[in-house]
């Protein structure tokens, strides 16, 4: 019950993180490879805002479901 709501919580809270400030993540991609030399580019991605308005709204539905268990 108590598990839910706190969940829910910081799934608002990094949901509105994603889509008011924006967050991105790195990925390592190798580009070429001849025998033991490796090229390898380091690529930055955003994190799309759908995804932050997913969290923000499966997080108020984790914090409505775990009060009405509660009560």
């Amino acid at each position: 019950m108590r598990a839910l709501v706190v969940l829910g919580i910081l799934l608002i809270a990094a949901g509105g993180f994603v889509l008011f400030h924006g967050a991105s993540y790195r990925t390592n991609r190798s580009v070429l490879q001849v025998g033991e030399f490796r090229a390898s580019v380091e690529e930055e991605r955003a994190i799309p805002p759908w995804v932050g308005g997913a969290a923000v709204v499966v997080g108020v539905g984790l914090v409505v479901a775990g009060v009405r268990r509660r009560s």
